[in-house]
């Protein structure tokens, strides 16, 4: 799983707008909690909100449900954000220094607008980082609405995650394995689903893969803080889809529907 280069980011963006409809996208972000024996004297280190022990996989998804780059090895006891902020993609991507490509409109001469990824509640809005609209911008505002909805369709790839678990049933369970023999095994699984998914043009049971949503607690309010740059970049895409070169044809129709409320 080489570190991307700035052809890979595009080329991963390409994908996304053309499966998606999403342009200047270069992944989804998610984690996914690897449940493990306890270790011998952790004490509550491993120990997660969902009352077992666990190491996360943070992990960016491309738009045909591979591995961009992960990060493993992360206690459980952590929230999907902190772990984020720490990791070195995060730090990368903070830094700019992931070979993201520079800034390019969304439509002819228009504003140049950054690559990003895009999470849900539990990472912090950046201005390469989208999160969806919260509800207490959302109300009678159908173009949040819509932003979310579009944002909620595209991040549809997180479901690498159950697929990884059906794939390797050893993730059904917990692994009777120390910490650091958990990272290789998740790290192998993970090369591994890369490998079968280009080899088979493998095309996961959308219906019958659900995640659950993570539960956000714990969550430190100093990585909730937004920039104001950042709610800029989110309102420019979220004005993208609203016009009529962003926007597809169904999204009213569901949105009104309620399909999609957060």
């Amino acid at each position: 799983m080489p570190e991307p280069t700035e052809e890979i980011w595009k080329k991963v963006a390409e994908r996304y707008k053309t499966m998606w409809h999403f342009p200047n996208c270069i992944g989804a972000i998610d984690g996914k909690h690897i449940n493990i024996q306890c270790p011998i004297n952790a004490g509550s280190t491993y120990y997660n909100f969902k009352g077992s022990h666990s190491i996360v996989l943070l992990a960016f998804v491309d738009a045909d449900y591979k591995f961009i780059a992960i990060d493993v090895g992360a206690y459980g006891r952590n929230s999907d954000g902190g772990i984020f902020s720490q990791s070195v993609i995060g730090k990368k991507l903070n830094n700019k220094t992931l070979n993201v490509p520079e800034p390019t409109p969304l439509t002819e001469n228009g504003e140049p607008l950054p690559y990003v990824i895009f999470g849900d509640e539990a990472f912090p809005l950046k201005n390469y980082l989208l999160r969806p609209f919260s509800r207490r911008y959302l109300g009678d505002n159908e173009p949040n609405k819509i932003f979310n909805y579009r944002l909620s369709r595209a991040r549809r790839v997180v479901l690498t995650f159950g697929i990884l678990a059906a794939r390797w049933r050893c993730f059904q369970g917990h692994l009777e394995v120390q910490p650091e023999f958990v990272d290789k095994i998740v790290f192998a699984s993970c090369c591994l689903h890369n490998m079968l998914c280009t080899d088979n043009a493998f095309e996961p049971d959308i219906e019958s893969l659900q995640l659950p949503e993570a539960v956000l607690q714990h969550l430190d309010p100093l990585r909730r803080n937004s920039t104001r740059d950042a709610f800029q970049v989110r309102e420019k895409f979220r004005d993208y889809f609203n016009s009529d070169s962003g926007s597809v044809i169904w999204q009213v129709e569901r949105v009104r529907k309620g399909k999609i409320n957060s």
